[in-house]
């Protein structure tokens, strides 16, 4: 493998949109965790992952990386809120 090619953790062609490649990543991942995790259980209108992403193609300094943090905190508290039946 090439040098270049090791370091990537995610590649895609460029033909696809970056959002559309997130949000297909975001929905599969969801669709598999709640398949394993709630097995038997049946339940609609959940969203696993909080909306937005963040990308960086030159890659961002570390106080960008921590507000984003901060931010992404906030949401997860809304999202402990969830009741299962």
């Amino acid at each position: 493998m090439r040098d270049w090619q090791s370091l990537s953790h995610v590649r895609w062609d460029c033909k696809y949109h970056i959002s559309f490649v997130i949000g297909f990543l975001k929905g599969k991942s969801a669709i598999r965790i709640h398949r394993e995790t709630l097995k038997e259980k049946r339940v609609t209108g959940l969203e696993f992952w909080s909306r937005g992403y963040c990308v960086s193609t030159v890659g961002p300094d570390e106080e960008t990386i921590r507000k984003y943090i901060r931010d992404q905190e906030k949401h997860e508290k809304d999202q402990m809120d969830l009741e299962f039946e």
